[in-house]
């Protein structure tokens, strides 16, 4: 099939696709695909320059696969061999925002997978009886960080292995680099590009018909002298299209700018039309007598947007960083310099809704009337970032704007744009390992960008505490916690790693943390701990230092003071051998039948304790039963709850299986995993909003926390 077949179309008196408005050639192809035609590939590989119409291309087409929507189109009026057969609709996860562990486990959850690991979901795929149809759109809007190039790690990591499974029929749009690597992997015949700018697949008629439909007033255009009169209507279509060269971007700038600033524009000369994208920008600068470069700086601000977009309230003075001047009058004066190229975009409310229920609130009303803008399309963010002499050197201003925005450098205050976006910034920057020393942050920014971010970086250039963060951050993700529980969470890893201060210091930045870390240690073959005291005789390190209200008149003193205070130690059941342990005798006087040992070690503070372990006396079920706080465990999670009102006054969960747990009656909470044992002091009395803990993932019936899943999902 080939552009030659859009002539015979129109000559069988065929209507165009209402919403696509042409590519006859490329959805006679995509049907054919659908429908599994003999001769068909399995998959294809959609490319083509940004703007060249991909995403309007695959929607139009998913129009008629949906059985819903099909019955809204004039199916009848179509060409016929445009039309796919009535079929369930294929699935199409979003890859736009999501990384590529992400987007894999989406489609596992679509599926009703069973697989826990993402290595297991392509043999799933393989192993079904019927084969399945996937299509997933605007590849190059993948990662939660632009500089990340998760779109390439999405085609290596998720698109080809799918591709490669012989159960599924893929269609993937992607960036023109990277379609080859998708298409060549797989044998001859099994795959086809179709690249939208080649002459084969090429619609000039087609973007003709674009363009007439965008001036005419009958789809919405202002009544112009070049809008009303169709002898001079056609024409500028023709023309437009023909200055694009097959760009339908280019054609939609320009006609948002003549509509928009219709004074001085002449149809008859054909300089004022724009062949390249860069060209829509400067003329459009031009007939508003504004020099094209303020508009390109006006612009960049937006054009390094990370997420939804860029607040509104930050642009003058991201414009005045990129610049390297006021802007201000420029930003004030320009709106209608601007608007052919911007859109309004709404911020995600289920994220601020998040952000309300964890505190993460940008300040008093930060968020009130928020207002988001981005670009009209990425390809007038490539333009514009590919015209500044130092892209590094731009995102350095920004960054710097940004940190210089934190209200008091309170990150509780900032505006959640440069909580979550600011590491994308000082990546692109080279910055971003400067950037990582500060907990607040970490606890504050949005585990997903700023874990997609870290990981970006060389690991040799991160410093112990974003080693710890990247550490840590699949339990963040997978939890999708708030940011209280985020700043609980690595409060215990920056303890786990010997980072005492970093802990020490999310005690202080006003987060209601459940508890605080007294210890830990890392200690494999762990199976099992308890609680309880030792016996002692006064003297050093004994009671004058543990007793509670000791006025230095113990036993040891020769007076007649208060009986020495038991020391409160845990006990580990660890292998025989392990250094310190002692092997606890059987009833007949033996070494234990299972190989295990004691390890005593203080429940308050760091520091193992060479004594009998037949000596450690347990609490007695009074003592347990009068104790403010309960506990109960699965295999990855724990909670810790009042006895008083039964609320929930902390949550604990692991990145791996707790082999052992056991709560004091003054409430320090022991808990051994795979990797060690860890004490926490509980801190509540009682729970203000009892925390949760996530659902775990036990099949595919985990699906309405897919789009957010990482972790055992990562």
């Amino acid at each position: 099939m080939s552009a030659s077949d859009e002539g015979i179309a129109a000559r069988a008196g065929y209507a165009p696709h209402p919403y696509v408005g042409g590519r006859t050639a490329a959805l006679r192809a995509l049907a054919a695909w659908r429908m599994r035609w003999p001769g068909a590939p399995r998959v294809i590989v959609l490319t083509g320059n940004p703007g060249s119409g991909r995403s309007r291309l695959i929607t139009g087409f998913l129009m008629m696969c949906d059985p819903g929507y099909r019955k809204q189109l004039p199916l009848d009026d179509l060409d016929p061999a445009t039309v796919p057969p009535d079929l369930p609709a294929p699935a199409v996860p979003s890859p736009s925002g999501r990384t590529a562990a992400q987007l894999l486990w989406v489609i596992a959850d679509h599926f009703g997978l069973r697989a826990d690991r993402g290595e297991d979901i392509f043999p799933e795929l393989a192993a079904r009886e019927e084969p399945v149809t996937i299509v997933v759109p605007d590849v190059d809007r993948a990662g939660p960080v632009r500089a990340a190039h998760e779109p390439a790690r999405l085609v290596r990591d998720v698109l080809k292995p799918l591709a490669a499974t012989e159960t599924v029929q893929l269609l993937a749009d992607v960036p023109r680099e990277l379609a080859a690597e998708l298409a060549e992997a797989l044998p001859s015949g099994q795959a086809q590009i179709i690249d939208l700018d080649a002459p084969e697949w090429a619609d000039p008629k087609g973007l003709v018909l674009h363009a007439e439909t965008a001036l005419d007033p009958g789809a919405g255009a202002p009544e112009l002298p070049f809008t009303t009169d169709p002898a001079v209507r056609r024409p500028l279509a023709e023309a437009l299209a023909r200055r694009a060269d097959g760009s339908r971007l280019t054609v939609q700038l320009a006609v948002q700018s003549l509509l928009m600033q219709p004074e001085g524009f002449d149809p008859a000369d054909e300089s004022l039309l724009p062949a390249t994208v860069g060209e829509a920008l400067d003329l459009h600068a031009r007939r508003l007598d504004v020099d094209p470069q303020t508009l390109r700086l006006l612009l960049a601000p937006l054009a390094f947007a990370e997420g939804e977009g860029l607040p509104v309230q930050l642009w003058g003075a991201l414009a005045n960083a990129v610049a390297g001047r006021d802007m201000s009058q420029d930003l004030a004066d320009g709106m209608l310099l601007a608007a052919p190229f911007i859109q309004p975009a709404e911020p995600d409310a289920e994220q601020d809704a998040d952000d309300e229920a964890a505190g993460d609130g940008a300040g008093d009303g930060a968020d009130d009337g928020r207002t988001l803008l981005r670009l009209q399309h990425p390809g007038i963010a490539e333009e514009i970032r590919s015209g500044l002499p130092d892209v590094r050197d731009a995102q350095t201003k920004i960054a710097m704007a940004l940190l210089e925005a934190v209200p008091q450098q309170n990150w509780a205050k900032a505006d959640p744009y440069i909580r979550d976006h600011l590491a994308a910034h000082t990546l692109e920057a080279g910055l971003l390992p400067q950037l990582l020393t500060d907990p607040g942050l970490f606890a504050h920014a949005d585990p997903v960008t700023l874990r997609a971010a870290i990981e970006a970086v060389p690991l040799e250039q991160l410093g112990a505490p974003a080693r710890t963060y990247l550490r840590t951050a699949p339990l963040l993700t997978r939890s999708q916690a708030p940011a209280g529980m985020r700043a609980a969470f690595l409060e215990s890893a920056f303890v786990e790693d010997g980072l005492a201060p970093y802990a020490e210091a999310l005690h202080t930045l006003g987060f209601d943390l459940p508890w605080r870390t007294l210890w830990s240690v890392p200690l494999p073959g762990v199976r099992a701990v308890t609680t309880g005291s030792l016996p002692q005789e006064g003297g050093e390190g004994t009671a004058a230092e543990t007793a509670p209200g000791a006025d230095g008149a113990g036993a040891g003193s020769g007076g007649e003071g208060p009986a020495p205070a038991p020391r409160p130690v845990a006990a580990f059941i660890v292998p025989q051998g392990t250094p310190g342990s002692r092997t606890v005798p059987g009833p007949d006087g033996d070494a234990s039948e299972d190989g295990a040992a004691l390890l005593l070690h203080d429940l308050l503070r760091p520091g193992y304790i060479d004594a009998d372990p037949t000596q450690v006396q347990l609490p007695s079920d009074e003592t347990k039963a009068a104790a403010p706080f309960g506990f109960s465990r699965g295999a990855d999670y724990l909670r810790v709850w009042a006895r008083a009102g039964q609320k929930v006054v902390a949550a604990l969960l692991s990145d791996t299986p707790l082999t052992g747990a056991d709560l004091s009656p003054d409430g320090v909470l022991v808990v051994a995993t795979e990797r060690g044992v860890t004490a926490r002091q509980i801190l509540a009395a009682a729970p203000a909003v009892a925390p949760t803990v996530p659902a775990q993932r036990t099949g595919a019936a985990d699906t309405a926390a897919s789009d957010g899943l990482e972790g055992d999902h990562s």
